[in-house]
């Protein structure tokens, strides 16, 4: 496991597509205002849930970095989906919309990120 958004599988970096996830160092606040390693939580909240599964992915792209850009599921579930859902990413909407219906949910119920205030990953990496 990479981060929240990019797994590694045989040798091969994958960057989850359509979704962003906190960077590794990247700080948020929880519901009382206090700090919490929201990066670290969410890579940890993607390995866990893939435990020892198998996880296939179907490509879509090569971003700049030489990462192959995939949708990857475990088993029938969708792992970009899954992470959006949970609070653990945001629709990356610059590249796809794909999962701005998960984002909605998972902001309304507060999970994740959205349980308090997060900087978006995209403005945190620009920042820092």
């Amino acid at each position: 496991m990479i981060d929240g958004d990019t797994i590694e599988i045989h040798g091969t970096r994958i960057r989850l597509f359509g979704i962003d996830a906190p960077e590794g160092r990247q700080l948020c606040k929880d519901a009382s205002g206090k700090d919490y390693r929201c990066g670290q939580k969410a890579a940890f909240a993607l390995a866990d849930h893939i435990g020892a599964g198998t996880v296939s992915c179907d490509a879509r792209d090569i971003d700049r970095y030489g990462r192959t850009v995939a949708v990857c599921h475990l088993g029938a579930e969708d792992l970009n989906a899954w992470m959006v859902a949970q609070g653990w990413a945001v629709a990356y909407r610059h590249y796809s919309k794909d999962y701005v219906q998960q984002e909605d949910t998972a902001k309304s119920a507060k999970l994740g990120v959205w349980a308090g205030s997060f900087e978006w990953p995209w403005d945190w990496r620009h920042n820092n």
